[in-house]
């Protein structure tokens, strides 16, 4: 049976990312951070297509479970499903086996350890047959290699990360109100503030952007600036474009997103010539929304496009209503959100 397994997989960890958002139809994205599984240097996750789900390491699941999905893996606790079966992904909202998830099973071969039989599974038993994921593995891991990686885990189990806070600072209490309450709902606190004066390096390490509202003069910026350099705390800075909640939640996310490049679906986004260039590194549903405030400064949303792209480049005709005003985009995968002004 080992022939069948006979070439050998790179094993590894990398932190992820499933973004959250205020979708164009008012429904939230929760926003999660996770540990992905990277096989032969790419994640696993990108191998199965248009999939929004997270891995069971997820950064915001309670220590002991963690702790019990990591020996799991190690074949040190018993398969929760039938058959010797793992999830290795599974629904970023809920985690219920009801919604999807994927599945493989786990076995020693000597010292290596084998994933094969992917599937997804919505029920007590997987149905290869119907459900399998015939193209992907099986993987071969050499033990000492696997061990380490997940080993490193229980060896400092990670605490919920300091990206997932956000400083917003500006005058337009009521907009900024909007915009925490939004952060919080999809999973990343957020407090108002004029500016940073008086705040603890403690307190501002725990940061991991700051999001300054139109109104917030240069001075303003380069002392708020100034203290979080002070503190030695590593920030991403967002200037708002517009008051449009949604537009500045997409701001927000993607300033928090330090993944390089090879790590995320959703790479680049521009406009020229009255087109939005995007590019994906691995088959994905990818939706493009245009923001804009009308001559009474009430925001304004509309659909571009809705659809599963595969790897590459692509170009996305925007209509003349986009182009002419004073337009923004959104372009969002399950992983990563970009965001763009239309130049007019």
């Amino acid at each position: 049976m080992l022939a069948e397994y006979a070439e050998y997989a790179t094993f590894g960890l990398a932190p992820a990312m499933r973004a959250g958002g205020v979708l164009a139809n008012g429904d939230y994205q929760v926003h999660r951070d996770f540990v992905d599984f990277i096989v032969d240097g790419r994640p696993l996750l990108f191998q199965l297509s248009d999939l929004d789900a997270v891995s069971p390491l997820a950064s915001d699941v309670p220590p002991a479970i963690f702790t019990e999905h990591v020996r799991g893996l190690l074949l040190e606790a018993d398969a929760p499903l039938s058959g010797g079966r793992y999830v290795i992904y599974g629904c970023p909202e809920c985690e219920d086996l009801a919604c999807g998830a994927v599945t493989a099973v786990i076995e020693r071969h000597g010292d290596d350890y084998v994933w094969r039989d992917f599937a997804w599974q919505t029920r007590a038993e997987a149905d290869l047959e119907l459900n399998g994921y015939h193209g992907i593995g099986p993987f071969r891991f050499r033990g000492d290699e696997y061990r380490d990686a997940l080993g490193s885990l229980l060896a400092g189990l990670p605490e919920d990360p300091a990206s997932r806070r956000v400083l917003l600072i500006g005058a337009r209490v009521a907009v900024l109100a909007r915009l925490a309450a939004a952060l919080r709902t999809i999973g990343i606190g957020a407090e108002i503030t004029r500016d940073a004066a008086g705040v603890t390096a403690d307190e501002l390490r725990t940061y991991g952007a700051v999001a300054f509202g139109q109104t917030v003069d240069p001075e303003e910026r380069d002392s708020v600036r100034r203290s979080f350099e002070h503190a030695g705390a590593d920030v991403a800075y967002v200037d708002g474009l517009a008051p449009i909640v949604p537009l500045l939640v997409a701001q927000i996310e993607h300033a928090l997103d330090r993944r390089p490049p090879e790590r995320r679906r959703l790479v680049r986004l521009v406009v020229a010539g009255g087109e939005a260039g995007l590019e994906v590194t691995s088959t994905c549903r990818v939706r493009l929304t245009a923001y804009r405030l009308d001559r009474l400064s009430r925001a304004r949303t509309h659909e571009i496009f809705d659809g599963t792209l595969p790897a590459g480049r692509h170009r996305i005709a925007l209509d003349a209503k986009v182009s002419a005003g004073a337009s923004f985009l959104v372009a969002r995968s399950s992983g990563s959100v970009l965001v763009e002004a239309v130049p007019h």
